[in-house]
């Protein structure tokens, strides 16, 4: 079957085909605005190729489903409900029209999965290798935001699942691509297939805010966990104004992830604190529902808590020593 390229069928008409099916209407600006009952969120991210993803390895599908995911976590972190979302494409002239199809079928997947109720889609022309841009609107009613309480020390931090897998995912990976460069071998993934998962399919369930919700539990804050727990933390203490204590103990690990630690050479704690692209909930649990949200959300684990101003954020050792936490980008002491 020859390729249909977009020189051929027109910007107008390859996105009125990609359309077709989604349940999502084409050329139609979103609009999104609050109910007299809430108060808009937006959340964009830009993702590029050769910086955020390689496309030797990275299925396109898998991809489009990565990207709308990351911007609806850090939706689904302040409990805001998703309700539009806007893509920007840059094509380069390397994919053809079934590539940019599958592409947007792991958007519209996700975006159904999570509830949005417009899809605004544009391609543009990039010579510079594929571009994806993507802005997520979501509602926090205010009922919501008048029932959740100013974060206080020993108030719990509370983690949606495992962290480090995805960092673990992407070095085997890129092992493999390695190996098959220099050798031809065959990447050989089977045995990996939770950790390569982790990485090129992160999920995050769409039920988490209205669960809470409907339970009359509302964190005290939270953030998205995509630069890793340390990149987390640091937000943290800089959003609630104390410190923070994560014990290494208490973080969760894929099954594999000490085993691949000894493989690599790379300390599982070290995956967690600074690997990112888990994609995961971090939330800030008052105290006094502690009870109840470890009956209700048995999925999270309590991995620390918040601590005195003056603590800083720290990753408390087994032995009981503390550390401070460092973060890529973020200064040595604030």
């Amino acid at each position: 079957m020859a390729e249909e390229h977009f020189a051929d069928i027109g910007r107008v008409e390859a996105i009125t085909s990609l359309y077709q099916g989604t349940g999502y209407k084409p050329f139609e600006i979103n609009r999104f605005t609050a109910t007299a009952k809430g108060t808009c969120i937006t959340c964009s991210q830009l993702f590029t190729e050769g910086v955020d993803f390689n496309l030797i390895y990275f299925p396109l599908k898998h991809l489009g489903y990565k990207c709308v995911t990351a911007v609806t976590g850090a939706l689904l972190a302040q409990l805001a409900t998703p309700r539009s979302l806007t893509v920007r494409i840059g094509v380069s002239a390397k994919l053809d029209m079934d590539s940019i199809r599958t592409l947007w079928e792991g958007m519209t997947a996700a975006a159904k999965e999570h509830g949005y109720a417009a899809l605004e889609m544009d391609l543009l022309p990039s010579r510079n290798g594929l571009l994806l841009s993507l802005a997520a609107t979501g509602e926090k009613s205010h009922l919501t935001a008048s029932r959740q309480s100013a974060p206080q020390s020993k108030d719990l931090l509370c983690l949606s699942g495992s962290v480090g897998g995805a960092y673990f995912g992407m070095r085997i990976l890129e092992r493999e691509k390695a190996r098959f460069e220099q050798e031809g071998a065959q990447p050989k993934l089977e045995q990996y297939r939770m950790m390569v998962g982790s990485y090129l399919k992160p999920e995050i369930s769409p039920y988490i805010v209205p669960n809470l919700i409907e339970g009359e539990l509302y964190p005290s804050g939270g953030v998205l966990v995509d630069r890793g727990l340390a990149d987390a933390l640091r937000q943290l203490v800089r959003k609630t104004g104390l410190g923070a204590k994560v014990y290494a103990d208490r973080i969760p690990f894929e099954g594999q992830s000490f085993d691949l630690g000894r493989e690599l050479n790379v300390d599982p704690v070290s995956a967690a604190m600074n690997g990112g692209e888990d994609y995961r909930l971090l939330y800030i649990v008052p105290i006094l529902k502690a009870e109840q949200f470890r009956r209700d959300f048995q999925t999270f684990e309590v991995i620390g808590h918040l601590a005195r101003p003056e603590v800083g954020a720290v990753l408390v050792t087994p032995e009981g020593v503390e550390l401070p936490v460092r973060a890529q980008g973020w200064p040595e002491v604030e």
